[in-house]
């Protein structure tokens, strides 16, 4: 039995950036955290080994023995250039216990991830990746995200891809379908969607990267090396090189399209424990327990990380690091976020940020899968002024009702759900958050029932569509389960002719329009914009491509309702008043002027966000039948660009009267005069200076911005300084602040503090100096 955590080495808390391999041709350093172990050595491999034979049985193993350093490091350099070798780390415990262990911090790895890989990164850089661009946000409420997993986007024949279900689909352009059709990744930059969430790709543990006529799906949320590509996304699974280069080939193809990347990142739990990657060289440390010892499981799989431990929650930020670093990653979104301590995602955000890119975005789930003994759980609230969002599922359920069943929301027929979904449009502002970016707005993602499966089961429609029972992939009561979706039609109902006429493509599509149009992040799911269905299955972890694969020729069948999708996020793109970045600007310009009955209505006033439409109407109808309503007055009338025969950012035809018709289940939006876009704000370029230089933690409470208030972050570090720009609006005459670490638990200096922007510069620079409590210094409010 192995020694468990113990007080003694708990503390023996390594801060370098160097776990792990740190290669060159002349030499390789080998560092690993193993604070219980009496030894600790190096195995080196020729082979990346096979399931089930030992070392002993492949007589190729060479040990090394590591030294220990203190912090409960050990380690050892290995001289000459080890390329092409395998490693694992093999520790002996006091009981006489010995556990042979893949690194942590592999960032390569052999098939199935059995043993970890030596390479050189260099040689795995695709051509022109130095000059790899991301593409860069102004503010986190400019992203539309879309959400995809890898196989899907092109494992089915109708693509045409050379590279079916794998990374270098990304890479294929000009695929197009007889129609003439973009498809693939150019269908993404036509659809005009900023960054593509990737559902896990790191390695993960359920899928034989070996076996191509095998079970060959997962969504991946069962982590095995969090550091690594997954392999079966790959041409040459066996090749460690090849699922590293590849993947930076698909990172730069999106690039080079305009298209952020998102990782979706899964640091709650991991597939295993006893072979996971951290309970032999640390056991009983990365992990909750009960009083008793046992394995606490706020995942709902089995375990969970105790991310509030400093190597824990330095481990994650590693992580996170060497994605950014190395694969050029916009973001992250993290599954179960609930299950993650809020000082661990606060710091995420905070120094990441800073040390990377201001715009990086960050969002996860926040909920748990399961009951935990986590007291600061990352749950909806928890994360305002952090710099960082949730998903917003009081939002979603509004919209559409439950996730799986009959029940209705305000888009699938059920009144008396304006009012909630008249707090989504604000950007949960009066609900959980302190701004619109903190929110992410959505009615669809690969959990539960897809958009269109959901209005089909709530119409009582699946078994027109001849939908089989399944679960886990397979038939209820057994059966051929690809036989049974070969006969469904999960467009059995359409009248194809008059596709926006159609009840059930009304509804998606009023649903998808609230998402795009309100404050906050939208997000999609992918194949949304295609009416994708996946036969009923509401839980396709592990279901077959029949079930998930994309169908691309529903691209050509319903490019009407395409077509809706790119105007409404082209729409949304072009006009900052559907973008409001922060609680107050959102007060002072949208206003309500219907919630009731079916309708939902409002107005974004007087050039919102400084929009060059000077007022913009935005009507809901979720009855059946048309409804009236009454606009305000406009010497210019009011210029139609959605309703229910299209959107975009182009004048479908004028309204001159008060009065006007929205058929039903649609939406309209108007404007009534375009003049110049008004300047939208001011900013304050804050520098502060602090003698001990150390800026962890501190922030701005900041208040009379008229646009967002509370805190403000520094988000990167210049001359020693950091660095924060605030938002005022553009008639602000002086703004208030404070410093503080964190919250509240220090403040630098004791009275409020103001800045003077009575003048007319757009952009204001002061220099406060500080720590120790000392007072902004007189340079304070100065401009250049």
């Amino acid at each position: 039995m192995i020694s468990a955590v113990n007080a003694e080495w708990v503390i023996e808390e390594y801060r370098g950036k160097d776990l792990g391999l740190t290669y060159t041709k002349e030499e390789s350093l080998f560092k690993v955290w193993a604070p219980a172990a009496s030894a600790v050595s190096l195995v080196l491999y020729e082979s990346g080994g096979v399931p089930g034979e030992s070392a002993e049985e492949t007589g190729d193993a060479k040990l090394t023995l590591m030294s220990r350093q203190g912090s409960g490091l050990w380690e050892v350099r290995v001289a000459g250039d080890l390329a092409g070798l395998f490693y694992m780390f093999r520790a002996v415990y006091e009981d006489g216990t010995v556990k042979e262990c893949p690194d942590p911090y592999a960032f390569a790895v052999s098939a199935n991830g059995l043993r970890s890989a030596i390479v050189d990164l260099r040689e795995t850089d695709p051509e022109g990746w130095e000059t790899d661009e991301s593409p860069r946000l102004a503010h986190p409420v400019d992203a539309v995200l879309y959400e995809l997993h890898v196989r899907d986007f092109s494992i089915h024949e109708s693509l045409g891809a050379a590279h079916r279900g794998q990374y270098l689909a990304f890479t294929e352009g000009e695929l197009r379908d007889e129609a003439g059709n973009r498809l693939g990744v150019d269908h993404l930059a036509e659809l005009g969607i900023t960054h593509v969430h990737l559902m896990p790709v790191f390695d993960y543990q359920t899928v034989d990267e070996l076996d191509q006529g095998g079970p060959r799906y997962n969504w991946g949320y069962d982590p095995q090396h969090y550091n690594a590509p997954e392999g079966s996304y790959s041409t040459d699974p066996a090749d460690p090189r090849a699922r590293i280069r590849e993947f930076k080939k698909m990172v730069q193809a999106l690039h080079a399209r305009g298209i952020g990347v998102v990782m979706d990142v899964v640091y709650n739990h991991t597939y295993a424990v006893d072979t996971g990657p951290f309970e032999g060289l640390a056991p009983g440390y990365f992990y909750r327990r009960d009083p008793a010892g046992r394995l606490t499981n706020g995942s709902g799989v089995g375990n969970e990380l105790a991310t509030e431990r400093p190597m824990v929650r330095k481990y994650i930020k590693d992580s996170l690091r060497y994605w950014l670093t190395e694969y050029h990653i916009d973001g992250f979104r993290f599954d179960l976020m609930g299950v993650i301590d809020t000082v661990t995602m606060r710091e995420i955000a905070e120094e990441l940020r800073i040390e990377f890119r201001p715009d990086l975005l960050f969002y996860g789930e926040p909920w748990t899968g399961g009951d935990s003994p986590l007291m600061n759980k990352t749950l909806k609230g928890a994360q305002k002024g952090k710099g960082y969002a949730v998903f917003n599922d009081n939002y979603r359920s509004a919209i559409k009702g439950d996730n799986d069943g009959w029940g209705r929301g305000y888009a699938t027929g059920e009144w008396g759900r304006e009012g909630a979904v008249a707090a989504g449009i604000k950007g949960a502002i009066h609900d959980f958050a302190d701004s619109p970016r903190e929110t992410v707005n959505y009615v669809s993602a690969h959990d539960n029932l897809n958009l269109w499966d959901k209005i089909l089961t709530v119409q009582g429609l699946r078994g027109h569509c001849r939908f089989p029972d399944l679960a886990d992939g397979r038939l209820v009561g057994g059966g051929d389960a690809e036989e049974a979706i070969a006969k469904a039609d999960p467009y059995a109902v359409l009248e194809e002719g008059e596709l926006l006429q159609d009840e059930t493509v009304r509804r998606s599509l009023l649903a998808s329009a609230l998402v795009l149009t309100s404050q906050g992040i939208p997000f999609l799911q992918a194949g949304d914009e295609l009416l994708r269905s996946k036969f009923g299955d509401h839980n396709s972890y592990r279901s077959s491509d029949s079930i998930n694969a994309i169908r691309w020729g529903n691209k050509a069948r319903f490019r009407q309702v395409f077509d809706y999708y790119r105007g409404l996020i082209a729409l949304r793109k072009q006009h900052p008043a559907f973008r409001l970045r922060g609680r107050q600007e959102v007060e002072r310009a949208l206003h309500f002027t219907r919630c009731d009955g079916g309708v939902v209505s409002y107005l974004l006033k007087d050039h919102a966000g400084g929009d060059s439409w000077r007022n913009i109407a935005v009507l809901f109808n979720a009855n059946p039948w048309p409804v009236t309503a009454w606009l305000p007055p406009s010497e210019e009338g009011w210029q139609v660009v959605a309703d229910h025969t299209g959107a975009g950012t182009e004048t479908l035809r004028k309204v001159e009267g008060p009065e006007i018709t929205v058929e039903g289940l649609s939406l309209m939006i108007l404007y009534d005069l375009c003049e110049e876009p008004r300047p939208r704000s001011r900013t304050i370029e804050i520098h502060y200076e602090r003698e001990d230089g150390d800026y962890r933690g501190w922030n701005l409470w900041v208040w009379g911005t008229g646009i967002q208030d509370g805190q403000c972050d520094f988000t990167r570090l210049k001359d020693g300084r950091a660095v924060a720009l605030l938002e005022v609006q553009p008639e602000t005459a002086s703004v208030g602040y404070l410093l503080r670490l964190n919250d509240w638990e220090a403040k630098d200096g004791s009275a409020d503090c103001y800045i003077d922007c009575s003048g007319e510069e757009d952009w204001i620079r002061v220099r406060i100096r500080g720590a120790g409590g000392m007072q902004p210094d007189s340079s304070l409010g100065l401009t250049s």
